[in-house]
């Protein structure tokens, strides 16, 4: 009997369809939570790492759904900036508090916020990683758990924002070629970035349980 697809559990359409790509190259169908019909109750994300965040995600939407999901919690690290933004990547302008802004607003804030927090600090100490932690789980619990990083700094003012491809902080983040993950092709992202390694290895896992 065919497996049932993987349900991608995010409310980010952006998410879904990178993942989409990339587990559909190791024949893993998927699905996101909107294509299942019903209205879920998000989670809290109150772990204070990405694993536990990613954890309780998944835990959480297997016992509303009942079926196997795929959870991901994932940040950006500033090495000058003690680790931060973190865990609270998403909401990083508001101190991790959800206000009800647009993506785009969201995104636009938390950028700003981390340019003026780096104003000064030279490139060679902006170094930086984006972190993807991942866990699928069924409604007994945890089934694997898989993470992936992706490694550069960030840009410059006037160096950066570049590039329209991505969402997030893609804009600022450089790669070792000058570029910024905003200006790689949607494929060769998926092959390099943090999202993508987490994903190569939690494929590889599901080949051997399901």
């Amino acid at each position: 009997m065919k497996p049932k697809p993987l349900v991608i559990a995010t409310g980010n359409p952006h998410k879904v369809e990178e993942l989409r790509a990339i587990f559909g190259g190791a024949g893993i169908e998927v699905i996101g939570l909107g294509d299942l019909g019903g209205m879920f109750v998000e989670p809290a994300e109150t772990g204070r790492t990405f694993a536990e965040n990613a954890a309780i995600k998944a835990l959480g939407y297997a016992a509303q759904t009942g079926r196997l999901c795929l959870a991901d919690d994932s940040g950006l690290e500033v090495d000058a900036l003690g680790g931060a933004p973190g865990v609270i990547s998403s909401h990083y302008a508001t101190d991790g508090v959800e206000t009800g802004q647009s993506r785009a607003e969201r995104d636009a804030a938390n950028n700003a916020r981390l340019m003026r927090e780096l104003e000064g600090v030279p490139r060679e100490r902006r170094t930086a990683r984006f972190v993807c932690e991942m866990c699928i789980a069924d409604g007994a619990g945890v089934v694997a758990r898989a993470r992936g990083t992706f490694e550069g700094r960030i840009g410059e003012r006037g160096e950066v924002p570049r590039g329209g491809n991505g969402f997030g902080y893609d804009p600022l983040f450089v790669v070792e070629d000058g570029r910024t993950s905003a200006e790689m092709s949607p494929a060769e992202k998926n092959a390099r970035s943090h999202r993508g390694s987490a994903a190569m290895r939690m494929a590889e896992a599901l080949a051997r349980i399901r």
